[in-house]
């Protein structure tokens, strides 16, 4: 490692850091007055509002990473090239290529980073977020049907009418099919609480069992009953966190499921992609602020220059967020709909460079 490369990496990591808390600032802003209007909902005071917007700033950071990436290294580049220390690297002999490998290197970094936020700290800070909110006030949380939460385990359909954040379940029902599709039993339960082992325990209890032939129908009432299946509070737990706030350890157990119980995967497989690809476009934004800053010493117009790049940041987050919504809409293959965003600025980045080195 030069001193050239510790230099660089000093100057570029200062920059990102700066653009990441002023951009973090500003969402955090925006996020308190979107919760004003819920102060007074069952408790929810200034305090909750802050600590629920406090949790969702590793989030927040993970979304934002590329884009932090892309406008402090415009501003550290443009500040190098400005007081011709890019010059002088230039004329000590290192390359356009080695100048990008050190880019590359330093956004792998900064993608191992994004990766750690993405898979370990965003997803528990997000549910932590969540859960504090509808604690403070005092809300269950429901399914988009008005029926509840509907989830197919094996020849188990099981519906949850309400659940706490603390994910105790209230109002179950388990409709358990037999041979032919025909429903074997139906049990009900006031609340269910979380055992371990697969085992969930249901309070006030009533079995409906549907006997074969003309025999009829029995049915028993339990204080108690035990209800062994693969639903855990961790798949439940996908109702409080949007997919693309989840772990790719969590996608891939909860793709498995669906994919188990024959159910639709298309949304989870496009966030799952898209925490894998995510991390590289760090790479493709610090390629890409090389030749937006490099216009410092070849035209006096720089602010035009500078907010052309972040106009390509701004662009890639939507960019990416308008492909994944048409990927699920039009059943492309998840692979290739979240890479076209991270492929295509890393390619116009190379071009914009090939295109400065002819001139």
């Amino acid at each position: 490692m030069t001193i050239l490369f510790r230099y660089l990496f000093r100057e570029l990591t200062l920059h990102v850091l700066f653009t990441l808390a002023g951009l973090l600032g500003l969402y955090t802003f925006f996020d308190l007055i979107a919760e004003l209007s819920e102060l007074g909902k069952g408790g929810y005071g200034l305090k909750d509002a802050l600590i629920y917007v406090l949790l969702q700033i590793p989030a927040n950071a993970y979304e934002l990473m590329p884009i932090a990436a892309l406008i402090g290294g415009i501003f550290a580049l443009a500040a190098l090239s400005g007081q011709s220390e890019l010059t002088v690297m230039r004329s000590a002999g290192i390359s356009v290529k080695r100048l990008l490998c050190w880019l590359l290197a330093i956004g792998s970094l900064y993608g191992v980073v994004t990766v750690a936020l993405g898979e370990y700290v965003a997803p528990a800070t997000k549910q932590m977020a969540n859960q504090y909110r509808l604690s403070a006030t005092k809300a269950m949380l429901v399914g988009e049907f008005r029926s509840g939460v509907w989830v197919k385990d094996g020849r188990q359909i099981v519906n949850i009418g309400e659940m706490l954040p603390d994910l105790t379940i209230f109002k179950v029902r388990i409709y358990e099919f037999g041979e032919g599709l025909s429903i074997g039993r139906v049990i009900e339960g006031e609340q269910g609480r979380f055992l371990g082992k697969g085992q969930w325990e249901l309070t006030q209890t009533r079995e409906t069992t549907f006997l074969p032939g003309e025999a009829g129908v029995t049915v028993k009432a339990k204080p108690q009953a035990t209800w062994q299946t693969q639903v855990s509070p961790e798949m439940l737990a996908v109702l409080l966190v949007e997919p693309s706030q989840m772990s790719a350890r969590s996608l891939y157990s909860y793709i498995d499921h669906l994919k188990r119980n024959r159910q639709t995967t298309k949304r989870y497989e496009l966030a799952l992609w898209g925490k894998l690809f995510y991390p590289l476009a760090c790479l493709s934004m610090l390629v890409i602020a090389l030749p937006f800053a490099q216009t410092q010493r070849r035209s006096s117009n720089v602010g035009v220059r500078l907010f052309a790049g972040i106009l390509v940041g701004l662009s890639f987050h939507f960019l990416n967020r308008i492909v994944v919504y048409l990927g699920e809409l039009n059943s492309w293959p998840a692979s290739l709909v979240v890479s076209v965003p991270t492929v295509l600025f890393m390619i116009i980045a190379l071009f914009l460079l090939w295109r400065q080195e002819r001139r």
